[in-house]
């Protein structure tokens, strides 16, 4: 194929607890007042992105990688996952809390939804003054202790809370309890899944009055109860290279701290290669054609695009492939 810098239609999901960040801020169209997640490139079933630039243009996700196979994901990658794409690539708003969820294990999704386990990461974009999330157990608990503290109405007395700023990381290995917290937009790099066990959810009601569904027992199998020494991602960044951020079995994302112009060989990586704008705005030039890309927007890369270039005054990129 001859591949481009690919942009998809943003899939927009109205949430409990959405705001209007991701509308007034990154322009992302709407008329709704509660958007809580602006899926940017998506295979999940029921939502698969969609082309909204270029050649390609109207073609969805799944056309691609069906149409062109490894010359759209990389040989590698999919000699392992096939006509599935393997990530989930979201912006989220919190203008309340979510709710206290974990998530299952491949094994465990496997032999329950017939769906990838969902690990992930967050990178903290902007946040209100005091912001804070939920990660992880502040002691080692037993699942009989956790099961006291959840039904005398303690959870959040056993649960580590972090403040949090920007640039903040944070890698959500499934079984990791977790929760974003209130005033907080992040860009969130997962497996792609759906599948999440909502434990606490605050009491609140829907528009109808009704409370969402919570899978107390689900949870309880998929849960890690150990006590981590330290939940956020330490992390160096040097201007105009890429910076290890996050490596995990399941994806890879690097960040790049971008001023003047930097080159971009990729041609030992036989990847797919997604770029997350998350600070300022910068450009990329491919075949002596200029694509602006703002704070906010994602572009996908085929395999088959072997070099770019990325200019800018200032932005934060996030780099993210197999």
């Amino acid at each position: 194929m001859k591949g481009y810098p690919i942009k998809f239609e943003p899939i927009l999901k109205e949430r409990i607890w959405g705001g209007e960040k991701l509308v007034s801020t990154f322009k992302k169209s709407s008329a709704k007042t509660n958007i809580g997640e602006s899926w940017e490139i998506s295979d999940v079933e029921g939502d698969i992105s969609v082309v909204s630039n270029g050649a390609l243009k109207g073609q969805s996700l799944r056309d691609l990688i069906s149409t062109y196979k490894g010359e759209f994901v990389g040989d590698k990658v999919y000699k392992q996952f096939g006509d599935a794409f393997p990530i989930l690539i979201k912006f989220i708003d919190a203008k309340t809390p979510l709710s206290i969820q974990v998530h299952p294990n491949n094994e465990l999704a496997k032999s329950r939804h017939n769906s990838f386990g969902k690990n992930e990461m967050w990178y903290i974009m902007d946040t209100d003054k005091d912001a804070e999330l939920i990660v992880g157990f502040n002691k080692a608990v037993s699942q009989e202790e956790y099961v006291e503290a959840l039904h005398k109405g303690k959870l959040l007395d056993i649960l580590n809370t972090e403040k949090i700023k920007t640039g903040d990381t944070f890698y959500i290995p499934t079984g990791r309890v977790h929760a974003i917290g209130v005033g907080t937009v992040l860009a969130e790099i997962q497996q792609t899944s759906d599948i999440t066990y909502r434990i606490y959810d605050y009491e609140r009601v829907d528009a109808s009055g009704n409370q969402r569904e919570l899978h107390t027992e689900q949870a309880l199998e998929a849960i890690d109860y150990q006590l981590y020494d330290n939940y956020k991602t330490d992390y160096a960044v040097e201007a105009n290279q890429s910076s290890k951020l996050v490596h995990s079995p399941y994806f890879k994302t690097d960040i790049i701290q971008l001023r003047g112009a930097l080159e971009k060989d990729y041609r030992a990586l036989d990847s797919f290669v997604i770029y997350m704008c998350v600070e300022g705005e910068f450009e990329i030039v491919h075949d002596n054609e200029v694509m602006p890309v703002n704070t906010g927007e994602t572009i996908l890369l085929p395999a088959t695009v072997e070099a770019v270039k990325l200019r800018s005054e200032s932005a934060r990129i996030l780099e993210v492939y197999l």
